[in-house]
């Protein structure tokens, strides 16, 4: 597939699947990270991809990020908004830096990196935005409020960018994975563990891998008649 494609959050879990997947497929990928730079060194020499070090919590952060991938990449066709942290806190317990920080990785850094994108997909009359909120985005986790929310936020800004966006020819979606086997779960037991594969009809975690088809699905041609869906990649978690 000749495409080139900006992957927010790309040095590991989802984020690196997706950067393998569509460099195996022949995309030229440029994907960004932010503290794993031994991952994101060796996940760029091993797949060919371009790695870029930035914070993505600020506009400022994001628009050099954004900059500098549509350089290396002369120009852009598709971008993936993985980048993401989660947190696990009783409501009561989360601080305003808590909450701050939660909405400026997980939901500001959508809007800034689309920002910056928009323009270059308008001119161009096409493109692909695939955002990746959670199925929690969807259905609420307790002593999870603030990742919910952002979560959420991002399946909002989804189904509103893609009604503003589709007469430019470009397409938006969401993708809502469930319990995905990455370090961001890391902290659960295997009684949780346990708990999560008898609660999901498919009856196993879900895989990076498994987003990364779905992202490399709406990235294709076979797609370009899906737009502002939000997509879940959860085993039926939240059926």
């Amino acid at each position: 597939m000749d495409m080139k494609v900006i992957i927010s959050g790309g040095s590991r879990g989802i984020g690196a699947a997706m950067v393998e997947k569509f460099t195996s497929c022949g995309a030229t990928v440029a994907f960004i990270y932010n503290k794993s730079v031994e991952q994101a060194e060796q996940l760029a020499k091993r797949t060919g991809a371009f790695c870029i070090a930035a914070d993505l919590s600020c506009a400022e952060g994001c628009k050099r990020a954004i900059n500098e991938a549509v350089s290396l990449l002369c120009g852009v066709d598709v971008l993936i908004n993985n980048a993401g942290i989660s947190q696990f806190s009783l409501f009561t317990e989360i601080s305003d830096e808590d909450w701050q920080k939660m909405l400026s990785v997980n939901l500001s850094s959508v809007f800034y990196c689309t920002r910056e994108c928009a323009p270059y997909m308008i001119r161009q009359k096409k493109g692909r935005i695939i955002n990746v909120s959670s199925m929690w985005g969807l259905v609420g986790a307790s002593c999870e409020v603030h990742y919910s929310a952002a979560k959420a936020g991002v399946i909002g800004m989804t189904k509103a960018l893609s009604k503003e966006l589709g007469p430019s020819g470009v397409n938006v979606n969401c993708i809502c994975p469930g319990v995905i086997d990455t370090d961001m779960n890391r902290h659960l037991s295997p009684d949780d563990i346990s708990a999560l594969k008898e609660e999901t009809p498919l009856c196993r975690l879900g895989t990076p891998m498994d987003v990364a088809e779905l992202a490399y699905f709406l990235a294709g041609e076979g797609a370009s008649f899906i737009t502002g869906q939000i997509i879940s990649a959860d085993g039926g978690f939240a059926v």
